[in-house]
């Protein structure tokens, strides 16, 4: 059993917010932020997560989350998973009770997650800069409570992403494929209608948060 007041982890936020984002978008939910990321990707909206953060006990994130009225948390960087000890702090929060989800950059191992958990693999599209970082590996341990998501910055993107959705037959695999239009790069209007001429079984998201609040931390 884990000694929540040994093991620590590295934390540049917790915060308190509307989910953005993937399957529980709309929830009021419970960001845990870590520090560090070992991708470099062009569209990262998180760089000040890179460094710096403060040194929390899992006792206290638990704590700092239970402050809270939300059932769902969801665990984010940077990178989360470059932390050993966010597994730990994953299983902690299911047993805690809560509706946990991870957000992953696909660069590292999700085998070891705890089960409970809804792992969102971001798959790094080309223009991220990041595609070669992808460990394809991980979409044979992913099932229907998972999530892949697709940043989308450009239509060579688009193309990349709608053939891998096809060649590992993703949209079999997890609960939700997710296509996202990058951040003042690609226009909404125009990835929604990339999806309807190639009739992918795919759902388009928006950043809720960045629509209410604009592209500014701790939302």
């Amino acid at each position: 059993m884990t000694d929540l007041t040994a093991e620590s982890l590295r934390i540049t936020e917790i915060f308190y917010s509307l989910q953005g984002e993937a399957r529980e978008s709309g929830y009021p939910t419970v960001f845990v932020r870590l520090t560090g990321c070992p991708l470099r990707c062009t569209y990262c909206d998180s760089e000040y997560a890179f460094h710096g953060g403060e040194r929390m006990t899992l006792a206290q994130i638990l704590q700092e989350v239970k402050s809270h009225p939300a059932r769902h948390v969801c665990v984010s960087g940077g990178e989360p998973l470059a932390q050993p000890n966010c597994l730990p702090l994953l299983t902690a929060l299911c047993d805690a009770g809560y509706r946990v989800s991870l957000e992953t950059g696909g660069a590292m191992p999700v085998g070891a997650v705890d089960t409970r958990v809804s792992r969102v693999v971001d798959l790094k599209t080309p223009a991220s800069g990041e595609q070669h970082r992808n460990r394809m590996d991980n979409i044979d341990v992913l099932t229907g409570r998972d999530q892949i998501k697709f940043v989308i910055c450009d239509r060579s993107d688009f193309d990349w992403a709608s053939f891998t959705v096809d060649r590992y037959r993703l949209t079999e695999r997890v609960g939700e494929v997710l296509f996202s239009p990058s951040y003042e790069q690609v226009p909404p209007r125009q990835l929604a209608e990339w999806i309807l001429e190639a009739g992918l079984p795919v759902r388009m998201q928006l950043q809720m948060h960045k629509l209410l609040w604009g592209d500014v931390p701790g939302v």
